[in-house]
């Protein structure tokens, strides 16, 4: 089977010839390659030049569009900086100092820079890849883009303070996201994956309330376009499963301190659990000897449906034989 070909398998209920690998590569994949965080961040040419090489040097099965939460943040006009070894900055959240949501104007995801940045790394990634892996776009999720143009202190205090504002809010980044997915998936796309890792710091009643509904939405928008969604929220998600489990998602990225057995009896057995290696502990400062035996229990608890990954992004100084160790083919049962 082809890298694809595989990853499709496991989301079409058929068996792969060998476990997908869907690790999330940035900083890592930058430095492999003799460039920047920034370069990547900033350039889609060395963002996809930088994911190629890593997929064909250790074996994985998806290319990654992600690299940082603010291509959409831009694209209402925030100013970004970038930075050579840390993750880019925004200078001001567009909202830090209004709650004006008329001064937002959606953004053409063709025409805001940042954001067709993004768009010309699908492209680029199907002119050079010739079909032969899974081409993930990237979006922040509605409360991760309402935090990021907000400022994620203040987005907080307003999910208390105001909810009525929140949600006009999540309906502006909910569209926003939308037709950034659909840009993706028209430039060549098969996965969107959808980031919202702040509402694992929301309780379960706002999550459910307020941001739920508008990445149910977005998700839905995603599948009608023939894409699949791969949702990653960081940290302990328990709280959320309720939730999570109503929206219809393929995959989801599971955090290295959320249990898999819980997970897989918590949303049953036909999404896609991709993970938990601990990315510091594990992948960072580990043995791979450790490492392959942590992907063989990690599949063991999770069951099928699976993908092979760690808990979030490969680190940056992550020896080499570590990843290449998290990669090495296992036959699927």
């Amino acid at each position: 089977m082809t890298p694809k070909e595989r990853y499709m398998a496991v989301l079409e209920g058929r068996k792969p010839d060998i476990l997908p690998r869907v690790p999330i590569l940035m900083q890592f994949a930058a430095e492999y390659i003799g460039n920047n965080y920034g370069a990547f961040a900033s350039d889609h040419r060395v963002l996809v030049e930088a994911n190629l090489r890593c997929a064909e040097d250790f074996g994985f099965d998806q290319l990654s569009c992600i690299s940082d939460p603010y291509r959409e943040t831009a694209g209402f006009g925030a100013e970004i900086r970038f930075h050579e070894n840390s993750v880019p900055e925004c200078v001001q959240p567009p909202l830090s100092d209004t709650d004006d949501l008329s001064t937002l104007t959606i953004p053409d995801p063709e025409k805001a820079t940042r954001m067709r940045d993004r768009i010309d790394a699908v492209r680029l990634y199907r002119e050079r890849d010739n079909n032969q892996h899974s081409i993930m776009g990237w979006v922040e999720g509605p409360g991760a883009l309402a935090a990021d143009v907000r400022g994620l202190q203040d987005f907080y205090m307003d999910l208390l303070e105001d909810p009525d504002w929140c949600e006009e809010l999540l309906d502006i980044c909910a569209e926003t996201s939308r037709r950034f997915a659909l840009a993706q998936i028209t430039a060549g796309a098969d996965t969107i994956g959808m980031g919202d890792a702040m509402c694992s710091q929301v309780s379960a009643s706002t999550y459910e309330d307020l941001i739920l509904p508008r990445q149910k939405t977005l998700i839905d928008a995603i599948h009608a376009a023939g894409a699949k969604v791969r949702l990653h929220i960081c940290g302990q998600t328990r709280h959320l499963w309720p939730g999570i489990n109503t929206l219809g998602i393929d995959i989801i990225d599971v955090d290295w301190m959320v249990p898999l057995p819980e997970i897989r009896q918590a949303l049953g057995p036909k999404v896609v659990l991709a993970g938990n290696l601990d990315p510091a502990k594990e992948l960072r400062f580990g043995e791979a000897k450790a490492i392959r035996e942590s992907v063989l229990r990690c599949y063991k608890e999770a069951g099928e449906p699976f993908m092979a990954g760690a808990g979030c992004e490969i680190p940056s100084g992550t020896p080499h034989e570590n990843l290449k160790a998290l990669c090495e083919p296992v036959i699927a049962d």
